[in-house]
């Protein structure tokens, strides 16, 4: 694995301003700029500024030169931390014409920012009273904790990766195999590196919105960074259930069924809102909650909900009081008598702070959440998909929230029915595609708007090649799963194919195929004298996961631990080899979404992601090396590129297109952690045209059986540009 290396800048705080994914992307730019023209003026600037997402939607080109001109002469020669500084006056200008940070609609898209380092003293005690409670029997944590929450020991311990890698395990029990984290009192940069990649891809597979944070930061141990990510993994495990799947009594929140279409589209916190006023109204508390903010600093809606939730523990006097803080005093201790953990203090709610009280509230609801058992769970659990659904809509999902879009998806299938979010990820991933002045953003009251979003949907998709036979807009509006997770399936192979082909300079403009990557990796193990074999991404030999293995041990001999390593004979021994196998490719750096269940099963669409996932890393690691080497490259490059001929077929890759490389990170401001970021991460080519998907026999896009009734959605390349009358609104 090669070694990491940050952007350093000679100016300590101008270096705390950005993130090392942040500097990444602007160095990147600014050499390309200085290669081009063989120095860099403030002359040059805007038309690079403006090209910029976060100012090219702020500012006109003439604007961003009238800013900069301020600094100087255009003819003025700049060096890069001057060009940092241009590219932090021109954001504090564009953060005074929004008149301030916008309010995002759920906590997990309130990722940290790079430029408020403020961080609250509170949310670090809640935060490490909940690392101390959950981790205090871990065995290797247990001889470091508890810790002391008035010092900054927190990001101390969390500079190894490890606390991070076990939390995100509480959160989420199973994401990360304990065999594969390295644990040691010292471990060397190498170790230490692969457990924050670690961290990271564990973290996006679980849902976290991990934007703007490197392997780097995390070595650093910046304290805002961290405790925005550990907010965001806490918050995961408190919300884990609330949702019908887990908790099918919350139908009783609903007054009528039909309205259940509404609950699944909810965001979990949402979802507790909604669920904490059903008690205040029961309760006959006659205001609504609907924030975690303002409406509870004076600890009335506290105090009527435990009372009906826990009238053995109430007392006449929290309502009887007068002061806020004495109120908001009374409520915790009530809590406490129910068990319930504080996560607060009498100031922070007085105070309103809303990460606490969310986590607070959460806490309530897990401890005693009041919901009957009744007939209405059998109409809950109607609605449970079938295990192999459920893995898609979990894979699909956990995607696009890794691209790092506006919108946090919380239930595929409902809230891609607008059309909305489907428009973001196109933009996302083949940018200037959208007509945003023929969209609808939500909340969408009309149900044509839905349609027409979804129309412009399929257009595009049709104009990116993508195989729509018979399907219209209207068939995403209606919710229909089938199409859904095709349509979502050729999205993530556009995107991965966008990722192999920015390596193209470096093999002589050839593409690849879904046999390629066969033949890549079954040669790649033959080279390092090992003896199994794939015989096709349906070979149910691969059930024991000994081939990845091999061909994980092939790409970088140190990562895999062959003592840990089972015959994968049992379905136990299957288990645990599928397990490992998923843990060891994020630790090497592949941004993955599969479950180890994929792999027993053979599951074949996610077996062809995943061994591309390694292919691509493996690439990229051979143009990192022929990048930073004047001589030849050695071996290895030219054995890897020896695979990289003929056409792009049916390559159907989706775990590594989170992995955007860090020059297209940031053409669209919101970078996210790449597939082991480097600097030769910057080869990105933005125009780079897409190739068409040809047919194999060997990897349907569309699962189950195809009537002439039903659309037809298959990888077929021969599908021509939709007409108007095709994609005109539809009627509902």
């Amino acid at each position: 694995m090669s070694s990491f290396e940050g952007v350093l800048v000679s100016d300590q705080w101008l270096q705390s301003q950005f993130t090392q994914v942040e500097l990444r992307g602007l160095k990147s730019k600014f050499i390309s700029l200085k290669n081009r023209n063989g120095k860099v003026t403030i002359g040059d600037l805007p038309p690079l500024m403006v090209r910029l997402k976060a100012f090219g939607e702020m500012f006109k080109e003439a604007e961003i030169g009238e800013i900069l001109a301020e600094s100087g002469s255009v003819d003025n020669e700049i060096d890069f931390e001057g060009f940092l500084r241009m590219y932090l006056n021109l954001q504090s200008q564009a953060a005074a014409k929004l008149g301030g940070p916008k309010n995002s609609s759920s906590f997990l898209k309130a990722t940290t920012t790079t430029h408020l380092h403020t961080i609250s003293e509170s949310e670090k005690a809640s935060y490490v009273a909940h690392i101390n409670s959950y981790l205090r029997d871990d065995p290797f944590l247990k001889q470091f904790l508890p810790i002391d929450p008035a010092t900054n020991a927190l990001f101390d311990l969390a500079k190894d990766g490890v606390l991070l890698c076990k939390l995100i395990n509480v959160a989420v029990p199973g994401t990360i195999d304990d065999r594969a984290i390295n644990t040691k009192r010292v471990l060397n940069p190498w170790e230490r590196n692969e457990n924050h990649t670690l961290c990271l891809n564990s973290a996006k597979a679980i849902g976290c919105t991990v934007v703007n944070i490197g392997e780097q930061d995390l070595v650093d141990g910046r304290p805002h960074l961290l405790l925005g990510l550990i907010s965001q993994i806490i918050k995961i495990q408190l919300l884990a259930d609330l949702n019908l799947r887990k908790t099918p009594q919350l139908v009783e929140l609903l007054e009528d069924n039909n309205d259940v279409e509404d609950l699944l589209g909810l965001a979990p916190e949402k979802v507790l809102l909604k669920w904490m006023n059903f008690h205040l109204k029961k309760a006959g508390y006659n205001k609504s909650v609907s924030n975690f903010s303002s409406d509870l600093k004076d600890g009335e809606a506290y105090a009527y909900l435990l009372n009906v939730l826990a009238p053995e523990h109430c007392s006449p006097a929290t309502l009887d009081a007068k002061d806020p803080a004495e109120r908001a005093n009374l409520v915790l201790e009530h809590a406490e008598r129910m068990d319930c953990k504080r996560y607060l203090t009498p100031k922070d709610i007085v105070e309103g702070s809303t990460n606490l009280n969310l986590a607070f509230v959460a806490q309530i609801f897990h401890q005693r959440n009041g919901l009957s058992t009744d007939n209405k769970i059998s109409f809950a659990e109607m609605m449970t998909d079938d295990e192999q659904t459920s893995r898609d809509e979990r894979c699909f999902r956990l995607w696009i929230n890794s691209l790092g879009i506006a919108t946090y998806v919380n239930n595929l299938f409902e809230d891609v029915r607008n059309g909305w979010i489907l428009l973001e990820v196109l933009d996302k991933i083949s940018s200037g595609s959208v007509n945003w002045k023929q969209a609808t953003k939500p909340p969408i009251k009309m149900p044509f708007r839905k349609v027409e979003n979804c129309n412009q949907v399929i257009k595009i998709g049709k104009q990116l090649k993508f195989s729509l036979v018979n399907v219209a807009g209207n068939d995403v509006v209606q919710g229909n799963k089938k199409l859904i997770l095709a349509f979502l399936w050729q999205l993530m192979r556009f995107n991965m194919l966008q990722l192999l082909k920015n390596l193209r300079s470096h093999s002589q403009g050839k593409e690849f195929t879904d046999a390629d990557i066969l033949n890549w990796a079954n040669k790649k193990v033959k080279s390092r004298g090992r003896t199994s074999y794939m015989e096709s991404f349906r070979d149910k030999n691969l059930s024991n996961g000994l081939f990845f293995l091999d061909l994980l041990s092939a790409v970088e001999p140190r990562v895999v631990n062959w003592n840990l390593v089972t015959k994968g004979e049992s379905d136990e021994e299957k288990k645990l080899n599928a397990t490992y196998i998923i843990s060891v490719a994020r630790k090497l750096g592949c941004s993955i979404f599969l479950l180890p269940e994929d792999i027993i099963q053979v599951n074949q669409k996610m077996i062809l992601t995943l061994t591309a996932s390694i292919m691509y890393w493996s690439l990229q690691q051979s143009v990192e090396d022929s990048d930073s080497s004047p001589s030849p490259a050695l071996s290895v490059n030219s054995e890897d590129e020896s695979f990289l001929g003929g056409e792009v077929s049916n390559l159907t890759i989706d775990d590594a297109a989170s992995d955007t490389t860090v020059s297209s990170q940031f053409e669209n401001e919101d970078p996210i952690v790449a597939c082991s970021i480097s600097t030769a991460s910057n080869i990105a080519n933005e125009d780079t045209p897409v190739a068409s998907n040809n047919t194999t026999e060997d990897t349907p896009v569309a699962s189950g059986n195809t009537t002439e009734e039903n659309p037809v959605v298959t990888p077929d390349a021969g599908v021509p540009p939709p007409t108007e009358n095709e994609d005109s609104p539809m009627k509902e």
